[in-house]
């Protein structure tokens, strides 16, 4: 009886123990780790003040992990003409942009983003898939509130409480034409359904003359 006392005070031990290591999993972590230190980036030109980062050039801040099955939450302020993203699925940090699925971050009040193509609107897979709404994005200077669902081919992207894309990947078997017609642009010739569902997570920098800001930037594993 002793025997089997101490056994399943023993297997209760290690239950507990794989329970807790799977709730941690599951806990929401800053993506960059603490002041930056699980991220590779230029410090000449991502910086971090008050909790907000920011970037003064057109170059990405990366995580220093691969991730795959995870859930990307975020808050992030638009420029007048912010044109920038989150980048998900890379696994080329130097070449990233064929070699990666972005989610467009893009000012959709200004004329340019505004009156452009569906796939270049704020929430959409840029290049690929419309967002279902205009202008979910508050204006320049207000916070909004991304969560980024990516479960192996299928990606949900939610703008402000609003779910604006959701994509299966496996449906992009073309480099040059997406399932609706239209033409995928030249630099993005990777079918989709060929790409790898586990890579690094970026942040695209100031891209021309607009800026972006970021903050709470947290990821969990499904």
């Amino acid at each position: 009886m002793k025997r089997l006392f101490y056994f399943s005070i023993l297997l209760l031990g290690i239950i507990s123990t794989l329970s807790v290591s799977a709730a941690d999993k599951n806990k929401w972590q800053p993506l960059f780790g603490t002041n930056l230190s699980d991220a590779s980036y230029n410090p000449e030109i991502w910086s971090m003040t008050d909790g907000v980062l920011a970037a003064v050039q057109d170059e990405s801040i990366w995580t220093k992990t691969e991730y795959e099955n995870f859930e990307l939450d975020l808050d992030f302020k638009t420029d007048v003409g912010t044109n920038s993203g989150v980048v998900i699925y890379c696994t080329d940090t130097k070449d990233w942009i064929p070699n990666s699925v972005e989610i467009q971050i893009a000012d959709d009040h200004c004329e340019k983003w505004g009156n452009g193509k569906p796939f270049e609107k704020c929430g959409a897979i840029y290049g690929h898939l419309g967002a279902k709404q205009d202008k979910v994005v508050k204006k320049p200077g207000e916070w909004n509130h991304m969560r980024i669902r990516c479960a192996g081919q299928h990606i949900t992207v939610i703008l402000n409480g609003k779910k604006v894309t959701e994509m299966d990947m496996s449906k992009w078997t073309s480099g040059t034409v997406n399932p609706d017609g239209s033409e995928i642009p030249s630099w993005l010739p990777k079918p989709f359904a060929e790409l790898p569902t586990k890579g690094y997570i970026g942040l695209q920098g100031k891209h021309g003359d607009s800026l972006i800001w970021f903050r709470n930037v947290k990821v969990r594993s499904l």
